[in-house]
C-alpha cells in the first residue's frame, strides 16, 4: 500500500512540476488529471484509514502538493473546472440516492436551526467587526460566507456591494481556514458528543461553510450524515438568494445613483434544481434500481475529485497574508454559528 501511495504521489507531484516553457497549453485536461491523481491516491488512504475518509485525504494531500511542490498555471483551467463543476455534478449525482419526500422533510425539519444560525452570523459579524475595527464591507463578506456557503456566497455578493479586491481575498482566505478545520475537527467532536447521524447532518449542514467541507466532513462521519448534511447545506444555500435581494436593496437605499440590476438568473444556483430533479426522478421510480449504486459510487468520486481541486488550489502564503483581525472575526462568527446550531438542535430534539 505504501509502495503504491509513494509512486502516485510521486507522479502527481512530477506532473505538478511542469514548467510553463515546455510545450504545453492551459487545458481543463491537464488540471482534471492531476486532480484524478490525487484524488486516486485519497480514495486509497480513505479505504486503509476510513475514520479519515477520502474526502479529508483528498483537500489534504492537495495543499500538500499545491505548497510543497507547487503547480504550475498549465493546470489552473482544469483545476477551476474540477473544483466547481465536478463538485456541482456529484452533488446532483447524490440526488439520485435520495427520495424527494425525504429531501423536503430533512429541509424542512432543518429550517429553524438554519434561520437561528444564519441570524446570529450576521448578529456576530457586525458586532465582533465594529469591536475588532473590522471595515463594513469585509464584515458583510466573513458574515455572507459563514452564514451561506462560503466562497460561493462572497462571490455572489461581491458585486452588490463591490469590495476592494484585497477584501474579498482576505474574505474567501479566512472562510477557507475554518472550513479546513471544520472538516478535521467536526466529525471527531460529533462522535465525542455521541450525536446520531441526522444530529451531525444537521450540526455540519448549517454551522460549516462551503459545500466541499460539509460534504467531507458529513460523508467523514457516516454515509447517512453525508446525506442528511448535504440536503441541509443545499436548503442553507439557497437563502443567499434573500440575502442578495436584501444587500443590493440596501447599496440602492445608500446611494440611489449607484443602484444596480440584480441578475437572479447568474446568482441562482441552478446545481441545486437539478439535485432536485434527480431526486424526483428517483422517487418516481424512474432510475432502474441497478444503476442506484453506480450513480452514488460516481459522486463520491467526483466529490474526491473536486476537494483535490481545491486543495491543488489552495495557497497557504496567502492565507498567511490574511492578518490576524480576519481571522479572529472568523473564528468568533464560526464559534457563534457552530454552537448557536447546537444549542437550536438540543432545544428542538434533533441531536
Amino acid at each position: 500500500m505504501a509502495s503504491t501511495t509513494d509512486s502516485l504521489l510521486s507522479r502527481a507531484g512530477a506532473a505538478a512540476r511542469v514548467r510553463t516553457d515546455q510545450p504545453l497549453k492551459p487545458s481543463r485536461w491537464w488540471g482534471f488529471l492531476l486532480s484524478l491523481a490525487v484524488g486516486v491516491v485519497a480514495l486509497g488512504l480513505g479505504e486503509y484509514w476510513p475514520l479519515i475518509g477520502g474526502p479529508v485525504f483528498a483537500i489534504v494531500l492537495g495543499m500538500v502538493v499545491r505548497n510543497l511542490i507547487g503547480v504550475a498555471p498549465v493546470f489552473r483551467p482544469g483545476l477551476q473546472f474540477s473544483s466547481k463543476i465536478l463538485l456541482q455534478w456529484s452533488i446532483i449525482g447524490l440526488g439520485f440516492g435520495l427520495s424527494l419526500p425525504q429531501v423536503m422533510r430533512t429541509g424542512l425539519d432543518s429550517l429553524a436551526v438554519t434561520l437561528v444560525t444564519l441570524s446570529v452570523a450576521f448578529v456576530a459579524a457586525y458586532v465582533l467587526g465594529r469591536l475588532l475595527g473590522i471595515p463594513s464591507k469585509l464584515r458583510t463578506l466573513i458574515g455572507v460566507g459563514t452564514a451561506i456557503c462560503g466562497g460561493s456566497a462572497i462571490a455572489a455578493v461581491t458585486p452588490i456591494i463591490r469590495p476592494e479586491e484585497h477584501e474579498t481575498a482576505l474574505a474567501i482566505s479566512t472562510i477557507f481556514i475554518f472550513n479546513i478545520l471544520a472538516v478535521l475537527i467536526f466529525p471527531v467532536a460529533g462522535h465525542m458528543m455521541n450525536m446520531s447521524d441526522a444530529g451531525f447532518g444537521v450540526w455540519a449542514g448549517t454551522a460549516i461553510n462551503d459545500t466541499s467541507s460539509v460534504v467531507a466532513a458529513g460523508y467523514s462521519y457516516s454515509s447517512q450524515a453525508g446525506d442528511h448534511a448535504t440536503i441541509v447545506k443545499l436548503t442553507r444555500a439557497t437563502l443567499i438568494i434573500p440575502i442578495c435581494l436584501v444587500l443590493t436593496g440596501l447599496e440602492i437605499w445608500r446611494s440611489r445613483q449607484d443602484g444596480r440590476d440584480f441578475d437572479l438568473m447568474r446568482v441562482f444556483p441552478w446545481f441545486i434544481l437539478w439535485f432536485i430533479v434527480a431526486s424526483t426522478l428517483r422517487s418516481l421510480g424512474l432510475v432502474p434500481v441497478q444503476w442506484l449504486e453506480p450513480l452514488r459510487w460516481s459522486a463520491q468520486f467526483l466529490m474526491v475529485l473536486a476537494l483535490a481541486a481545491i486543495g491543488l488550489s489552495s495557497d497557504l502564503k496567502i492565507m498567511a497574508r490574511a492578518g490576524l483581525r480576519p481571522a479572529l472575526l472568523g473564528l468568533g462568527v464560526w464559534a457563534a454559528v457552530a454552537l448557536s446550531s447546537l444549542a437550536v438542535q438540543g432545544w428542538i430534539g434533533v441531536w
